[in-house]
C-alpha cells in the first residue's frame, strides 16, 4: 500500500455491536485514508468483520491482529504500522461527520500540497450521550487562531477544564515517532498520555472550528464511567505518573505551552485525587497519600505549584469532613468550569 494523507487507527476489542457505524464514517475518506483497524485479541466477531472490511476494501483498509494489549498496545501498532502523513485515532464506539472530514481532508491536502509544516491539527469533539438530544460541542474558538498556522505563542487562554483531548487532535505521524511515544500496554486512560506527551515536540498548529469527533458516552462498561474509573484507579494513577516523568516545569518552552501542560496536568491529578477520595475505603485513602508524597519526592517543583493551588488546597483538607467538602468543591468546579 503506498503512502497516504492520513491513517486512522481503530483500536477494537470484542467491537462487533458497533464497528460499523465508526468504519462506515471513515470509509468516506475515499483512497486519501488509510484505516488501520487494530484488533486487539477479541474474543467475538470483531476479528472476522474486521477481515470483511480488508477484503471489500483493500485499497483504503488494513488489519492487525494480535494478542490483547489493551487500548496502548492498540494504538502502538497503528503508530508503527502507519504510512499517513497525519495519524487520527478513532475508537470504535466512535464516528466522525461527514461533512468535517471532507474539509479536513481537504485542508491536509492542502498542507501537503503547500508544504506548510503543520505538526497538529485541531478541530472539535461533541458529547454524543445516550438519551440526550442536546449535544455537547467542545470547541476552541476564542482560544486558538482559525483557518491559520499559527504557534504556542499565539494560543489565548484556556479555562481550567478545557483542555485538549485525542478526539480533537490529529498529529503529523513522525511527531509521534520523533517524541518515542509509547503507550503502557494493559492500561486505561492513555488517552491523556496521547495528548500530553507529543506536545513538546508541536511547533505549528492549525485549528479548523468544525464539529468533527463524534464520542460516545453511554455504556455501562466505558472508562469514563465514575465507578469504573474508582475500579480502575491504579491505572489512573499509573498514567498521572507517566504524565508528571514527562513535564518539566522549568525547560518546557514557550511559557504558554508550559502553563497549558501543568494545569492540564492539575485536572488529571485533581480527578485521581477526588477518585480516591469518592472510593471510600482506608486503601484508597493511603493510596492517595503515597501519591502525594510520590509527587513531592520525584517532582518537587511541580508539588509545589499543584499543592499550593486552588485545586491542591480543595483535595488536601484534612478529616472526613474535609474530605466531603473536597467532593462537593470539586463538584462544584466541575459546574463552573466543565471538566469530566
Amino acid at each position: 500500500m503506498s503512502s497516504k494523507l492520513l491513517t486512522i487507527v481503530v483500536p477494537c476489542y470484542n467491537s462487533q455491536e458497533y464497528m460499523h457505524r465508526c468504519i462506515d464514517s471513515l470509509l468516506l475518506g475515499g483512497t486519501a485514508v488509510e484505516i488501520i483497524i487494530v484488533d486487539d485479541g477479541s474474543t467475538d466477531q470483531t476479528p472476522a468483520l474486521a477481515d470483511a472490511y480488508a477484503a471489500q476494501y483493500p485499497e483504503m483498509i488494513r488489519v492487525i491482529h494480535q494478542p490483547n494489549k489493551g487500548h496502548g498496545g492498540a494504538v502502538n501498532a497503528g503508530i508503527r504500522a502507519a504510512t499517513g502523513t497525519y495519524l487520527k485515532v478513532v475508537d470504535s464506539d466512535d464516528w466522525v461527520d461527514a461533512a468535517a472530514y471532507q474539509r479536513i481532508l481537504d485542508e491536509l491536502q492542502r498542507f501537503k500540497d503547500e508544504q506548510l509544516p503543520v505538526d497538529l491539527l485541531i478541530s472539535n469533539y461533541v458529547y454524543e450521550n445516550v438519551g440526550m438530544t442536546r449535544k455537547k460541542v467542545i470547541h476552541y474558538k476564542k482560544i486558538l487562531p482559525e483557518n491559520r498556522l499559527f504557534t504556542w505563542n499565539e494560543v489565548g487562554r484556556f479555562r481550567k477544564g478545557r483542555y485538549l483531548l485525542m478526539h480533537s487532535m490529529i498529529y503529523r505521524t513522525n511527531i509521534l515517532r520523533d517524541c518515542g511515544l509509547e503507550l503502557p500496554e494493559h492500561t486505561f486512560y492513555v488517552d491523556n498520555l496521547f495528548a500530553f506527551i507529543p506536545l513538546p515536540y508541536v511547533t505549528n498548529i492549525y485549528y479548523i472550528n468544525v464539529d468533527f469527533y463524534r464520542y460516545f458516552i453511554g455504556r455501562s462498561d466505558q472508562s469514563v464511567n465514575e465507578k469504573v474509573m474508582i475500579g480502575r484507579i491504579d491505572q489512573q494513577i499509573k498514567v498521572n505518573k507517566l504524565m508528571m516523568d514527562h513535564f518539566n516545569l522549568t525547560e518546557i518552552q514557550p511559557s504558554k505551552r508550559r502553563k497549558y501542560m501543568f494545569n492540564y496536568l492539575e485536572i488529571i491529578t485533581a480527578v485521581t485525587s477526588i477518585m480516591l477520595i469518592r472510593s471510600g475505603t482506608e486503601a484508597s485513602l493511603k493510596k492517595k497519600a503515597e501519591f502525594w508524597q510520590y509527587i513531592k519526592d520525584q517532582h518537587p517543583e511541580i508539588y509545589h505549584q499543584l499543592r499550593f493551588g486552588i485545586f491542591g488546597f480543595i483535595l488536601n483538607l484534612p478529616g472526613r469532613i474535609g474530605r466531603s467538602i473536597s467532593v462537593f468543591l470539586y463538584r462544584l468546579a466541575q459546574m463552573i468550569y466543565g471538566f469530566n
